[in-house]
């Protein structure tokens, strides 16, 4: 969860400097800061555990196989 929230602070970052660089807004590159990676750290944690899940199955089938 730790690796999350770290990923979660560093797009914040990154997502606000680009609306911001882009618009001029601060109000535009909050907004689209806060939105985008909140939903991008939700698809990004699922998307870890779905990576665990395929590699401790492949891990499995390896130690099948020897």
């Amino acid at each position: 969860m730790t690796k999350t929230i770290s990923f979660a602070i560093v797009h914040f970052t990154v997502a606000f400097t680009v609306a911001w660089a882009m618009t001029g807004s601060w109000i535009v590159g909050g907004a689209l800061a806060l939105v985008e990676p909140a939903i991008n750290t939700v698809a990004y944690f699922f998307h870890e555990k779905i990576w665990k899940g395929i590699e401790a199955r492949e891990a499995e089938q390896r130690a099948i196989l020897v």
